[in-house]
């Protein structure tokens, strides 16, 4: 769990480089929006910035929970020996689709945002009743509703928590991938100019979508060869091994 967790933070982490353009420019404009004095004491200005990614990961968490969740009922339906096997294999799909899809080379990724355009009309409007934002409650809130902007990769990435087989790990999974996305996020208003220069930098997104990829099928070997050392181990111990679902 420690790996994936880790390949989720950082496909959290490279991907902002990708989306710059979508988070940094709303985080941006939501600074701007705050009141002038707010805006001039750096301390209060990253309380509301908190918030705002605060309630933006909650929401995250929430759904890698629902995820997480369906995951382990797929599991419990199928054969509990086979069906990690079978979301692992599904859950590197979709990270080398990830990857694919940073690299440039798979970029109709995006189409899977279509699926969360009929919740985000529901929620929109509840967002421009908060705006302009001007308590940290408020923001709070706000970052509550981001969180469930359509998002190819936060949607693939949620995807991708299925495997993660129990709604508390899926929670777990998106807090990383969320995580992963804060140092970007939070400081958008300071560095967005450097990572716009690094995200220029010549095949700089082929390189990190590649590392996407190779870590997609380095987890997918190590998960492989510990279930196969598992089951060994099991089978001298005189009888057939079955994989722990935690309920």
């Amino acid at each position: 769990m420690t790996l994936t967790l880790l390949n989720a933070f950082l496909v959290g982490l490279f991907s902002t480089i990708h989306c710059l353009g979508m988070c940094g420019g709303i985080i941006g404009t939501l600074t701007m929006s705050l009141p002038e004095q707010t805006r001039e004491q750096p301390l209060r200005l990253l309380a509301y910035t908190s918030m705002f990614n605060t309630g933006r990961i909650i929401s995250y968490m929430l759904a890698g929970a629902i995820a997480g969740a369906f995951g382990q009922t797929v599991m419990e339906f199928l054969s509990p020996k086979y069906a990690h096997l079978i979301l692992q294999t599904f859950a590197t799909l979709i990270m080398v689709g990830i990857g694919l899809h940073l690299a440039g080379w798979f970029p109709r990724l995006n189409l899977i945002e279509s699926i969360g355009q009929p919740l985000w009309r529901k929620l929109e409007p509840y967002a421009h009743r908060l705006l302009p934002v001007q308590s940290p409650g408020q923001a709070f809130l706000f970052g509550v509703i981001w969180g469930w902007l359509p998002c190819g990769l936060v949607y693939s990435a949620l995807i991708w928590s299925t495997s993660s087989g129990t709604a508390h790990e899926g929670a777990l999974f998106m807090l990383a991938f969320g995580a992963g996305t804060l140092p970007t996020v939070m400081a958008a208003g300071l560095v967005t100019g450097w990572m716009v220069k690094l995200g220029q930098i010549p095949h700089i997104k082929t390189a990190i979508g590649s590392l996407i990829i190779i870590l997609a099928i380095t987890s997918f070997i190590i998960t492989v060869q510990y279930g196969t050392k598992e089951h060994h181990h099991g089978g001298h111990a005189g009888g057939d091994f079955q994989p722990t679902v935690t309920r």
